[in-house]
């Protein structure tokens, strides 16, 4: 097969799966409705039930739904029968994922997840179902056609599942009042967690150069050359005067003969950028990228407290 054929195969697949998506949200209705507010007004949590493809559409629509706010559990099918259906209570909420709606696991459990819980959601492509007649509530996940060439691996279903998944978790996130902050709470790791709740104190450099107002040309260069951050901060007493970058230095040395009377005070950038050490560190980000600068002096109650770098940062993947 060419390559030129592959790529055609794929086009048609994801406009298969495109198809479907649009005749879903033609027909989300009031139901949809009645189940997003079945699970927020619920005392307990949604447990969500399925088998095959759809326990793993179940898995990822439970990790979704537990990061923005709606506590949530799976529940395999095939083994709720031998003993976890006891991670059901009166006040939970089930969700029952299944295509055909007919799955004799299914069917087999749907007496008691009609009698150990407060209700019954079904999500099915089939109205006329077992699981559809016997739930509270049904999410049509019918689809027309599977976009597997040979209409036999979930494909398209398992599509439109995953988004009706999505849209469940992001209706309860309104109407739960889920904000940055609470996403934050349960994000505390790697970049997502980063940019919503660490601060600048966290990414401060060891390094704290510094020279006074009066310092001579020869230790102002000492003091740049031996940071990694290629400036050093004029201060005196712990207030911040100005700023002296390599940059700096290399203009005055070429527009200066006598270099002997030079002054650190001299040549400094008067009124540098700083930023306190408590501002969260996609801050201090935000105004490097607006002020094209690498560092950032950062500050402890308006005093010296050393320098944060824009190369650190993109490192921990702070955007």
């Amino acid at each position: 097969m060419k390559n030129s054929d592959l790529i055609l195969l794929a086009k048609r697949a994801v406009e298969i799966e495109i198809s479907e998506l649009e005749s879903l949200k033609e027909r989300l209705d009031s139901n949809f409705a009645k189940a997003a507010q079945l699970i927020n007004q619920a005392s307990g949590k949604l447990i969500i039930v399925g088998i095959g493809k759809s326990a793993h559409v179940g898995n990822k629509i439970v990790a979704t739904l537990n990061s923005t706010g709606t506590p949530s559990q799976f529940l395999h099918a095939a083994e709720a029968i031998h003993g976890d259906l006891g991670v059901i209570q009166k006040q939970d909420v089930v969700l029952c994922i299944s295509n055909s709606g007919n799955s004799p696991e299914i069917v087999a459990l749907l007496p008691y997840l009609k009698s150990y819980s407060s209700a019954l959601i079904a999500m099915t492509g089939k109205l006329d179902s077992k699981l559809a007649q016997a739930a509270d509530v049904v999410l049509n996940s019918h689809v027309q056609k599977e976009a597997c060439p040979i209409e036999l691996a979930p494909t398209s279903s398992t599509t439109v599942q995953m988004a009706l998944g999505d849209a469940l978790a992001i209706c309860l996130m309104e109407l739960s009042g889920f904000k940055e902050q609470d996403f934050a709470k349960f994000h505390p790791g790697g970049s997502l967690g980063k940019n919503l709740t660490a601060s600048v104190a966290q990414f401060l450099s060891s390094q704290k150069p510094q020279v006074s107002p009066q310092a001579s040309i020869r230790e102002v260069i000492i003091s740049v050359s031996a940071s990694t951050h290629g400036v050093t901060v004029v201060s005196e007493n712990g207030s911040i005067l100005g700023v002296i970058t390599d940059g700096d230095l290399r203009r005055m040395l070429m527009n200066t003969e006598n270099l002997s009377l030079i002054k650190a005070v001299d040549i400094m950038s008067k009124n540098p950028k700083t930023i306190d050490k408590s501002a969260l560190a996609k801050e201090a980000m935000a105004l490097m990228k607006a002020q094209n600068i690498g560092q950032i002096i950062v500050t402890d109650q308006g005093a010296y407290d050393g320098i944060i770098d824009l190369h650190r940062l993109l490192d921990e993947g702070i955007l």
